[in-house]
C-alpha cells in the first residue's frame, strides 16, 4: 500500500493553474463585492437616518442566503458548475450596473437599495456551495486542505482590501464610480470560468434528481445529532454578534464621526485582524478545543462592542476592529471546520448549505432585530446589550460541546449488492429492508440501545421510517425493517455507509447469535 502523497506546503495549491487563476479571480470579484457593500451601506445613510433601513441592508443581503442555501447546495451537485458559476456572476454583475446606472441618474432610494441588495444576496446564495464544491476538482487531493486554507485568506485580502478601497473611492468618485468597478470585477470572474475548461461529468446511472437530493439532505440533517450541536452553537453566536454589524454604519458615522473613507478603512482592518488571526489561530489550537475557541471569540467580540460604546477616538477604532475581525475569523473558521469534519462527501455540500441557511438566517434575523431595538433606545445601549447577551449566551452554551470529528467517514463499501430476481427500475419504490436477527432475553435491552444509535445511521443515508419488531412465536427473532423511497436512493445508501457507520453495525451485530450473518431481504412496493 503507498503512502498518501503530503502536502508541498501551504502555497502548493497555486502551482495548479486552473485553481491560481480561479483562486486570483474570486479575490479580485471579492474586492469588488466588498466595495459595493460599503458604497450600499453608506448610501443608505445618506437617503435615510432610520437605524431600521441601515439594518435593512444587512438583512437584504443575508436573508436570501437564508431562504436559498440548501437548494443552492442541491443545485451545485446536480448542474454543471461551471455554466452555473458563470450565469451567478452574470446575475451579480447586472445587480451592480443597475446600481450604477440609478446612483448616476439621482434615481437611488432606500427601496431601490434594498431590493438590488436582496437581488445580490440571491446570487451570493446560490454562488457560496458551488464555490466551495468546485475545489476538489481543481487540486490534488493531498492539497485539499491548503486550498482550502488558501480561499479563506483570500477572502481575507479581499476584506482588508475591499472596503478600504470602497470607502476611498466613494468619498473620491462618487457611488457610480465604485459600483462600476464591482462591474469590472466581474467580468474577470467570468473570463477566469470561461478559461476554465472543466471535464464533462460521467454519468454514474444513480444520478439524484432535484427534490430527490434535496430530501435526502434533509434527512440527514433531522437525524445528524452532531450538526445540530454545530447549528445550535452557530445561531447563538451569530444571532448576538450579528448587531455590531448591523449597527457599524451608523456607530461610524454618528459615535465616532467618521466618513465614508472612515468605514471602508474600518472594515479593512477588520479584514486584517482577521488575516492576523488566521495566522496565530495554529497557535491557539494548541492549547485550545473548539469549545475554548468559540468561547474566546465571543469575548473577544463582545469587548470590542463594548468598547464601542464609549466612542472611542478615530485612531483607537481602528486596532479595535482588527480585534473584532480576530474574535470573527475564530468564530467563523472554528464552526465550519466543525460541520465540515462531521459531514461525509456525499452530503457535504448540503450539510454545508443547511450551517450557511442558519448562520445567515441568525445574521438576517438578529440584524433586523437590533436595528428596531436601536431605533427605540439608541445605539449605544444596543451595543451593550449585544455583547452582555454574547458573553452570558457564550458561558451558557459552552456545556453544549461540540463534536470532536474524529469518526472515519470514507464510505466503506461493506455491503453487498443485493440478490436481484430480475433487473429493477431505479425508481421503483418504496423499498423495505429487513434485517432478522437472534438475540438472547438477556441482551435485549444492551441490543436495542445500539439500535437506536444504528437508527440514526439508517436515516442519514436513506430511510425514511424505521422500526424493530419482535417474532410472536420465537422470541429470540428480532426484525429490523427501514424504508427508503426508492431502488436507486438504496442503491445510493449501499455507497454512503461509512466505516463509522460500519462500526455502528457492528456494535449491533455482536449481539446476534446465528451461525450465519442476519438474513438481509429486500421488498418492492406492488
Amino acid at each position: 500500500m503507498t503512502e498518501p502523497q503530503k502536502s508541498a506546503g501551504a502555497f502548493a495549491p497555486l502551482r495548479q493553474p486552473v485553481f491560481a487563476v480561479l483562486w486570483a479571480a474570486t479575490v479580485l470579484g471579492n474586492i469588488g463585492s466588498f466595495m459595493r457593500d460599503v458604497a450600499s451601506s453608506w448610501l443608505v445613510t445618506d437617503l435615510s437616518a432610520s437605524p431600521t433601513a441601515v439594518a435593512l441592508i444587512q438583512t437584504a443581503a443575508t436573508l436570501p442566503i437564508f431562504l436559498l442555501a440548501i437548494p443552492a447546495g442541491v443545485l451545485s451537485d446536480i448542474l454543471d458548475r461551471r455554466r452555473f458559476l458563470i450565469g451567478v456572476q452574470v446575475l451579480l454583475a447586472a445587480v451592480s450596473g443597475m446600481l450604477l446606472v440609478l446612483s448616476h441618474t439621482g434615481s437611488l432610494t432606500v427601496e431601490y437599495l434594498v431590493a438590488l441588495t436582496f437581488v445580490g444576496g440571491i446570487g451570493a446564495a446560490l454562488m457560496g456551495p458551488t464555490w466551495q464544491s468546485i475545489v476538489p476538482e481543481l487540486v490534488p487531493r493531498s492539497d485539499l486542505k491548503s486550498a482550502v486554507a488558501l480561499n479563506s485568506l483570500g477572502i481575507n485580502i479581499a476584506r482588508s482590501i475591499g472596503p478600504a478601497a470602497g470607502g476611498l473611492i466613494l468619498a473620491s468618485f462618487g457611488a457610480a464610480v465604485t459600483y462600476g468597478l464591482d462591474v469590472l470585477s466581474y467580468a474577470f470572474v467570468i473570463a477566469a470560468l470561461l478559461w476554465w475548461k472543466r471535464p464533462a461529468a460521467t454519468d454514474s446511472g444513480l444520478s439524484e434528481s432535484f427534490l430527490g437530493a434535496f430530501r435526502a439532505g434533509i434527512r440527514y440533517t433531522r437525524a445528524s445529532k452532531e450538526l445540530h450541536v454545530v447549528l445550535l452553537r452557530a445561531a447563538v453566536f451569530f444571532l448576538f454578534a450579528s448587531s455590531v454589524w448591523a449597527l457599524l454604519p451608523l456607530v461610524a458615522r454618528q459615535m465616532l464621526g467618521g466618513s465614508a473613507g472612515f468605514y471602508g478603512f474600518l472594515l479593512g482592518a477588520v479584514g486584517a485582524g482577521a488575516i492576523g488571526g488566521a495566522l496565530v489561530m495554529p497557535r491557539l489550537r494548541e492549547r485550545l478545543d473548539a469549545d475554548g475557541m468559540l468561547l474566546l471569540a465571543s469575548l473577544l467580540t463582545a469587548a470590542v462592542m463594548g468598547g464601542l460604546v464609549f466612542a472611542p477616538p478615530q485612531w483607537l477604532a481602528v486596532p479595535m476592529l482588527g480585534v473584532l475581525g480576530l474574535g470573527w475569523i475564530i468564530a467563523l473558521t472554528t464552526l465550519n471546520g466543525v460541520a465540515q469534519s462531521i459531514l461525509p462527501n456525499w452530503v457535504r455540500g448540503r450539510g454545508l448549505a443547511v450551517y450557511l441557511t442558519v448562520f445567515n438566517g441568525a445574521m438576517a434575523a438578529g440584524s433586523l432585530g437590533w436595528g428596531l431595538v436601536a431605533q427605540q433606545v439608541g445605539v449605544p445601549v444596543t451595543l451593550v446589550a449585544g455583547a452582555v447577551g454574547l458573553v452570558v449566551m457564550g458561558l451558557v452554551f459552552h456545556r453544549v460541546r461540540l463534536p470532536a470529528g474524529e469518526a472515519d467517514l470514507q464510505a466503506s463499501n461493506h455491503w453487498p449488492e443485493p440478490l436481484l430476481a430480475e433487473p429493477v427500475a431505479h425508481d421503483r419504490g418504496p423499498v423495505m429492508v429487513q434485517v432478522e436477527y437472534r438475540i438472547r432475553k438477556e441482551d435485549r435491552p444492551a441490543f436495542l440501545e445500539a439500535m437506536k444509535r444504528l437508527s440514526l445511521e439508517r436515516r442519514r443515508d436513506g430511510a425514511y421510517a424505521w422500526g424493530v419488531h419482535e417474532h410472536t412465536a420465537d422470541a429470540q427473532r428480532v426484525m429490523e425493517w427501514f424504508l427508503v423511497e426508492s431502488w436507486a436512493e438504496h442503491l445510493r445508501q449501499h455507497h454512503r455507509v461509512s466505516h463509522a457507520d460500519a462500526d455502528l453495525q457492528a456494535e449491533a451485530l455482536r449481539f446476534h447469535i446465528g451461525p450465519d450473518k442476519p438474513e438481509v431481504h429486500h421488498f418492492l412496493a406492488l
